[in-house]
């Protein structure tokens, strides 16, 4: 009797512990989606309203670049930082300067407060990066791609409804002003949601759980109790951090960049930036290329590209059968994603009929979604999931690396042809995979590799 009522005891708590969870992810699903929905109402129209500010298109260019430069170099620190400091207090921080910065584009009536108002967003926009490492220590190894990826077909929602509400509000008066605003008013909403979030109850769930698993000997149990007692540990460090100086902090994240620059972890990072690469030369003259080859009008081109990203919100929630069909194997989705990208590239650069474009951007929709959610979850499975800030801030600044080169190389291979972009992304993904293939043993044995001076 004793020993029924412990294990109904321990089912009850594992219950609560999942429940608990489980509100804690959908909350984080909805601060993703507030994100992109917010961003996304104001990027489109920046150009324009920085133009009408008279600035000329070097000038327009040099400040876009700006943003790009900023996110590079602070992403990495950033990560690091919530590393330490902890996730809630860095990412109300990140989402609170980010409105700042969209509230100070909203009183940009000059092209200099409009420089000005992108420095604390291109530093502290990082918000979806510290949300994804806070899924990481929630969850477990093993259902972590799906929750990622469907954190990102969550956010994907929100980039494809913004745009269509930005359009709107522009056409009223001062209408740029009202949506910057609306979006600095959004981004503080984020910030509430974030507050309200149920850490106390979530920190509740994880002591329930270890007490409800034990006796269990399920690989998602074991995965779920040692990660939280990892994250426990961790927050216990991270509040401890929190009131430290911080010049003591600054030598802590340099400290743990130096653990990662040293660390065995170039070849992943380096078949992210060739991806990433290899995607944007594909993207980097889509509407050119298919009025120059096939004749069609720009605005179709924009149809099929809003067409893409409702497939890619599609194979997000797709990740949780494909991730099973595996058997949890994510360097062989990721070899195969990225296999399957390579060819869909190659189809469009020889496709002789629209037709041809419309099957390879079908298809690359979900291959790429795919793609980039297990690239990310194999960072964290062979980099540690301790430092998972850190890693992720890292792989956005390869990733940012990667949107500064790619319209260098579009330009230059444009020269010689349409065609010349995609055809260039198709010889980078094959780089990419000959890498993977290379590394096989290192990725199939899910090897913890160990960051030197941490």
């Amino acid at each position: 009797m004793e020993e029924e009522e412990e294990e109904d005891g321990g089912r009850g708590a594992a219950g609560r512990s999942a429940a608990a969870s489980g509100r804690f992810v959908r909350c984080l699903y909805a601060v993703g989606f507030l994100d992109l929905f917010g961003v996304s109402m104001v990027v489109p129209l920046m150009n324009l309203h920085i133009k009408s500010l008279g600035a000329s298109h070097t000038v327009a260019g040099i400040i876009g670049s700006l943003y790009g430069i900023m996110q590079l170099f602070s992403s990495t620190f950033v990560g690091c930082w919530s590393d330490i400091v902890g996730r809630r207090y860095s990412l109300l921080a990140c989402i609170l300067l980010s409105a700042l910065g969209y509230f100070l584009l909203g009183t940009s009536t000059t092209v200099f407060l409009f420089a000005i108002s992108r420095v604390p967003v291109g530093i502290f926009k990082h918000t979806l990066s510290i949300s994804k490492a806070l899924l990481s220590d929630l969850v477990s190894e093993r259902d972590r791609p799906l929750v990622m990826g469907r954190f990102n077909a969550a956010s994907s929602v929100g980039f494809i409804l913004g745009p269509v509400v930005g359009g709107y509000l522009t056409e009223l008066e001062d209408g740029f002003y009202q949506t910057s605003f609306i979006c600095a008013c959004i981004f503080l909403l984020n910030a509430g949601l974030v507050w309200m979030l149920p850490w106390s109850e979530e920190n509740t769930g994880n002591r329930e759980h270890q007490r409800g698993n034990k006796g269990t000997d399920s690989f998602s149990a074991k995965a779920n109790r040692d990660l939280h007692l990892k994250s426990a540990s961790n927050g216990a460090m991270a509040r401890d951090s929190l009131f430290q100086s911080p010049w003591i902090q600054v030598a802590t994240v340099l400290k743990r960049i130096k653990g990662i620059a040293c660390s065995d972890l170039w070849d992943i990072f380096l078949v992210r930036l060739l991806m990433s690469v290899a995607i944007l030369l594909y993207y980097s003259n889509f509407s050119l290329a298919l009025e120059e080859r096939f004749g069609v009008k720009p605005l179709f081109a924009g149809y099929l590209m809003s067409y893409s990203s409702a497939l890619g919100v599609l194979a997000g929630c797709l990740l949780g059968p494909i991730t099973r069909l595996y058997q949890h194997n994510t360097y062989r989705i990721l070899l195969h994603s990225s296999t399957l990208t390579c060819t869909l590239i190659l189809l469009y650069a020889s496709a002789l009929s629209i037709w041809m474009v419309i099957l390879s951007s079908t298809f690359l929709a979900f291959s790429t979604t795919i793609g980039r959610t297990c690239i990310i979850d194999l960072e964290l499975t062979i980099g540690g999931n301790e430092a998972s800030g850190t890693l992720l801030g890292v792989g956005q600044s390869v990733t940012s690396v990667g949107r500064i080169v790619a319209p260098l190389l579009s330009g230059i291979a444009q020269e010689f042809s349409p065609c010349g972009p995609p055809s260039l992304g198709v010889g980078l993904a094959l780089v990419a995979i000959l890498i993977m293939n290379a590394n096989k043993q290192k990725y199939c044995s899910h090897g913890y590799v160990k960051l030197k001076n941490q």
